[in-house]
């Protein structure tokens, strides 16, 4: 079950078990994707196409992109059946087929992933007890080498939508930290180190466990979604130095354990993945400030057997929002109504995996991608943007432990 590490340990337990009751935990994730096509280009000229926003959702103004696409695949490779490395990876944009190229090795335990703004670099948590995030430059899949986190058991990272700094959260020690991006994408020394001390740790958690940690629309604000205090930490970001400061804490009920948040295009709503509960809720939050409001509990659809949400995805017109459940091992799907305010569940679909720990649209919003961390593959739907309807895309890709599905 990997290292000793009592948080740590934990994370592994939830992968591998498909449902004691009680205390699991687990990571979450950012885009996704799958099937043909080529690394990209030199740092120099303009990348391939636009990139994920920072919550995954796809830039409203994407356009349909042409030919085969790069897939990217995070994994653990210390966990029975793990991957020698990042998976490489290509799919049709119209078929949704991914055809395996290769690895990129030299990286221990990637399981989460994020890709540069300018589309050049890309960034992996090494999720173990001395964590710490690694840059690849994708035109030559070149390692630029790795930074430290501060902290045990980094599972989530993202850009900073002005591409000068990388933020992570480390799920094991419940801190998170911020780290300067050069003009090459390689990643300097950790500016800042912030660890959750307050509120106390919710029921049946032993402390804090950030587990998402990400650029509100407003750019100037970053939330950090610790599950172990029921807690949204807002920030906000000193764009030139990096530091962070305070400014709000949202708390969920006791014991719902958030994990993952996904804004609303409008930029005023968001939604957040409860874990421990099994519930979402929609949230308000105010620009100016930075703070977020969090409403009530709302069902996932996954009706009484143990399931653990893990994500949420928005369509780019915002219409749509979709939750992969592990456990029941499904996606839900949600109407969203009254330019944000409201969730309305339409159902769920079968997501033909075993545990989808992350889900990820393609760049122009058409495909959706699921990594099925227990069933080592990863499912690709039609997403139809009239109905929000998934349709599924052939039989899933295999690929060892998938824990996260980048598609560019």
């Amino acid at each position: 079950m990997g290292r000793t590490n009592g948080c740590w340990s934990r994370r592994r337990f939830v992968g591998a078990l498909a449902g004691a009751a009680a205390g699991l935990t687990a990571c979450a994730s950012p885009s996704g994707s799958s099937s043909k096509s080529a690394p990209r280009e030199a740092r120099t000229g303009s990348p391939e196409s636009p990139s994920p926003g920072p919550t995954g959702t796809p830039s409203a103004s994407a356009p349909a992109p042409a030919g085969p696409r790069p897939l990217y695949l995070g994994t653990y490779t210390t966990a029975e059946g793990g991957g020698p490395g990042i998976g490489v990876a290509r799919y049709d944009t119209d078929s949704g087929r991914i055809t395996g190229t290769g690895t990129i090795t030299g990286l221990t335990d990637p399981s989460y992933l994020a890709v540069h703004p300018d589309g050049r670099t890309l960034y992996a948590v090494a999720e173990h007890d001395a964590g710490a995030v690694t840059a690849v430059r994708l035109a030559d899949r070149k390692v630029l080498g790795s930074r430290s986190t501060g902290g045990a058991g980094p599972c989530h990272l993202s850009v900073h939508p002005g591409g000068r700094w990388l933020l992570s959260a480390n799920y094991a020690s419940g801190s998170v930290a911020v780290h300067p991006i050069g003009f090459s994408g390689a990643l300097g020394e950790r500016r800042e180190t912030v660890t959750h001390s307050r509120p106390a740790p919710g029921p049946g958690q032993d402390g804090p466990h950030a587990h998402q940690f990400l650029t509100a629309p407003d750019g100037g604000h970053v939330l950090a979604v610790d599950l172990g205090t029921d807690t949204v930490y807002s920030y906000r970001l000193n764009e030139r130095t990096g530091a962070l400061t305070e400014v709000a804490q949202a708390h969920t009920r006791p014991g719902a354990g958030p994990r993952h948040l996904t804004f609303h295009p409008g930029g005023r709503y968001a939604y957040l993945a409860n874990e421990s509960d099994n519930s979402v809720a929609v949230c308000g939050y105010d620009i100016r400030s930075g703070r977020l409001s969090i409403g009530a509990a709302q069902s996932t659809g996954t009706g009484p057997g143990t399931s653990y949400p893990a994500q949420f995805l928005v369509t780019a017109n915002g219409s749509f929002a979709y939750l992969a459940n592990r456990g029941d091992n499904s996606l839900t799907r949600y109407a969203v109504e009254a330019d944000g305010a409201r969730l309305r569940l339409l159902g769920t679909v079968p997501v033909h995996g075993d545990f989808p720990r992350h889900i990820a649209f393609s760049p122009d919003g058409s495909l959706l991608f699921a990594a099925n961390q227990r069933s080592s593959t990863v499912s690709v739907f039609h997403v139809n943007a009239e109905n929000g309807e998934l349709r599924l895309a052939g039989e899933p890709f295999a690929s060892p432990v998938a824990v996260c599905a980048l598609p560019l």
